[in-house]
C-alpha cells in the first residue's frame, strides 16, 4: 500500500512524520531519513492494530489549498 506522509521539522529540530489517512499515526526522528523509516514502522503497526480491532484501516483525506 502507498501512503502520503507529511514531514516537517519542529521548533526543537526534530523531524516529525504524520500519515493523515491513518488517524493518530505519527512518528519522529533526528533526521528526515530516520523520521521516514520510523513512520513506515508506525504505519505497519497502526494498520495491524486497526485490523485487530475491526476498525477501518484508513480514512479518506484530501488536500486543499488555503490562502491566508
Amino acid at each position: 500500500m502507498k501512503f502520503l506522509v507529511t514531514l516537517y521539522q519542529d521548533e526543537d529540530g526534530v523531524f516529525v512524520a504524520e500519515c493523515p489517512s491513518i488517524p493518530g499515526c505519527v512518528s519522529q526522528g533526528r533526521t528526515e531519513a530516520e523520521a521516514e523509516a520510523n513512520i513506515r514502522e508506525a504505519i505497519q503497526q497502526c494498520l495491524e492494530v486497526r485490523a485487530e480491532k475491526g476498525m477501518p484501516l484508513t480514512v479518506q483525506t484530501r488536500q486543499v489549498e488555503v490562502v491566508v
